[in-house]
C-alpha cells in the first residue's frame, strides 16, 4: 500500500527535472458509511476495540480499499484487540499497522491521500444547453 520513492516535500523548492512519480490521492472528507462490521470470533470485542473499529472503517479514503486491505483491517482488529487486552507486546505491531491503514494525518501524508471538501451538487460544474444560454441572452 505505501507508495514507492521520499516523502514529498511541499513548500521547497524541486532540485530535480523528473516530473513526480507518484500523485496525491484526493478524497472527499465524508465519513466511509459501507464499512463491514467486525468478523465474529472466539469471546466478544472489547468496548475499546469496537471503538477503534469504528473509527478506522469510517474513514473517508476506505473508499479505496479493495477486500485484501479490508482482510489487513480485520487483521489488525485482533492485533488491536491483543493491544486493548493489556498485551502491551502488541504495541509496536498495531503502530505499524495503523500507519499501512493511514489511520493518522502523519501516514495519510505518508500515503499521499489528502482529504478535500465536498462539492456540493449544485456547485459542480454541468452542461449548459445552447439553447437555454440564447434564450437567456434574448430576454
Amino acid at each position: 500500500m505505501p507508495a514507492a520513492g521520499r516523502k514529498p516535500n511541499e513548500g521547497t523548492p524541486v532540485r530535480h527535472r523528473v516530473p513526480p512519480v507518484h500523485q496525491w490521492t484526493e478524497v472527499e472528507d465524508v465519513p466511509f458509511g459501507d464499512g463491514p462490521s467486525l468478523p465474529p470470533k472466539r469471546g466478544s470485542w472489547s468496548k475499546a476495540t469496537r471503538r477503534w473499529w469504528a473509527a478506522v472503517s469510517t474513514m473517508p479514503h476506505c473508499c479505496l480499499w479493495t477486500p485484501a486491505d479490508w482482510q489487513f483491517a480485520f487483521d489488525t482488529a485482533l492485533v488491536a484487540a491483543r493491544f486493548h487486552g493489556g498485551d502491551v507486546r502488541a504495541a509496536y505491531e498495531l503502530r505499524a499497522r495503523e500507519k499501512v491503514l493511514g489511520t493518522t494525518l502523519d501516514a495519510r501524508r505518508d500515503l499521499r491521500i489528502r482529504y478535500v471538501e465536498s462539492v456540493a451538487e449544485e456547485e459542480r460544474a454541468g452542461v449548459t444547453a445552447i439553447a437555454d444560454y440564447r434564450r437567456a441572452l434574448e430576454e
